[in-house]
């Protein structure tokens, strides 16, 4: 009798692949479209590169939100992720380019893919510096960054008209209330595709309110493929790389966590020395190829994780048809500007919902960590302080030089290091061998 496969493995009915993995699709699909238009308009890019440019970046994150679920050979963590173009490599890509030029930045990009494979030998040896406070902290931050930066998709960008307009809190609020209805009143998988029901009955609201748009969805090409080096060949400046090269390591220290949470949801014990190095190659592969396509750095992503928490479908066969989909996405130009056309305050409400579950995950892992050991408290309480602060006061770095501000204002990273530096100065220096917490193995096990 064939042994029953672990839910991850799973590969679900295509029915319900298919509306499980248009979930996932719909929850991340605004990330990589904004990347695009926030690169284009920074760089004044023409209208049919910046179309060129959401093709490369969506197929960049199916291929490798395929490589990530599916595994290929020693690239992909064989977990439910999702990958996309993270929102701090899109402003130092923005920064370089501003800086030098954008060929430079597009050199920084592929860099930085070839510094992951480097590096990353080194960093598998410090996993042991990521017990269970540094992981829950990182993820209240990453939960905590991406609210700040979807709730500004929801209230728009300050000092212009459209800030604050309360047509379009209303219809953001209207589809956290949905979502919350959907999961209260649907049973079984029903239930389970709350999330996806609710953005489709807010995007109706919105059509209803006049807030939905759909003229340019028919107009232009149909297919569209990417361009490779589509700014021209890339310049190579290891000075100019260097923001990128320093976040890089905070990305892989992200990615550590991610591991480790998506871990414990689906309920299959990680290996941080095989798994997490098997994220981060992939990781590095998907930015050499995202890279090339003329994109920013192209990452594993923390905003499906809560989606997985939240419907408790663990099969990484799901994510593998949103990687499908976009694939599609990417080729077919008519259905990506349909994506694009839902409108922002629907996808804002949408997300934050998703990334609130985030911060939940973060609190869950931290209340397994002994908060009356000597310097726990006081290790989260300054790693919270130094992280936080620059996400809600945004520039508050802003008469530091430019390079020093890419780092400072990332809150992620500052709240990250801040978590290493002092758990080693805690539990590493000084000692014979460092206090173990609970959960702190090389094999985690969900609880």
């Amino acid at each position: 009798m064939a042994a029953t496969p672990h839910p991850v493995d799973a590969v679900l009915p295509p029915r319900h692949l298919l509306a499980f993995g248009l979930q996932h699709l719909l929850v991340m699909i605004a990330s990589p479209i904004t990347a695009v238009f926030v690169i284009g308009r920074a760089l004044n890019l023409p209208a049919a590169l910046t179309v060129n440019l959401i093709s490369a970046t969506l197929l960049a994150c199916g291929l490798g939100t395929l490589v990530q679920s599916l595994g290929v050979w020693r690239f992909g963590s064989q977990l439910p992720f999702v990958m996309v173009p993270g929102g701090a490599p899109v402003f130092i890509f923005l920064g370089i380019a501003a800086l030098t030029d954008v060929q430079t930045a597009s050199g920084a990009v592929i860099t930085t893919a070839l510094f992951y494979v480097l590096v990353l030998p080194v960093f598998s040896r410090c996993l042991r510096f990521f017990p269970p406070l540094v992981i829950g902290t990182m993820l209240l931050l990453v939960g905590v960054n991406l609210i700040a930066v979807y709730g500004g998709v929801i209230a728009g960008r300050p000092g212009t008209p459209a800030f604050g307009d309360p047509a379009g809190l209303g219809l953001a609020m209207a589809t956290v209330l949905l979502i919350v209805l959907f999961v209260r009143v649907l049973p079984g998988v029903l239930g389970q595709l709350a999330v996806v029901f609710g953005l489709v009955a807010g995007t109706l609201v919105a059509a209803v309110s006049g807030a939905l748009h759909l003229d340019g969805v028919l107009a232009g090409p149909v297919l569209s493929l990417p361009t490779a080096f589509p700014f021209g060949w890339p310049k190579f400046d290891l000075l100019a790389s260097l923001p990128m090269l320093l976040f890089s390591v905070v990305s892989m220290a992200e990615a550590t966590s991610q591991t480790v949470a998506i871990s414990e949801v689906v309920g299959r014990p990680v290996d941080r020395r095989r798994d997490v190095p098997r994220t981060i190659l992939g990781d590095a592969l998907m930015s050499l190829v995202g890279g090339c396509f003329g994109t920013a750095l192209i990452i594993t992503s923390g905003e499906n994780i809560g989606i997985v928490r939240a419907t408790g479908v663990r099969s990484r066969y799901v994510t593998a048809a949103c990687g499908a989909m976009l694939v599609v996405l990417a080729l077919v130009a008519p259905l990506a500007r349909l994506a694009n056309a839902v409108p922002a305050p629907v996808v804002g409400g949408t997300a934050v919902v998703v990334f609130a579950i985030i911060c939940g995950m973060g609190i869950d892992v931290l209340r397994r960590v002994d908060l009356h050991a000597p310097g726990n408290l006081y290790t989260l309480a300054a790693a919270l302080a130094i992280g936080l602060l620059p996400i809600l006061v945004p520039g508050m770095y802003g008469r530091f030089p430019a390079t020093l501000q890419i780092i400072l204002g990332n809150g992620l990273a500052m709240g990250t290091i801040a978590a290493v530096l002092l758990n080693i100065v805690f539990h590493h220096l000084g000692r014979p061998a460092a206090v173990a917490e609970p959960g702190d193995a090389q094999a985690v096990r969900a609880p």
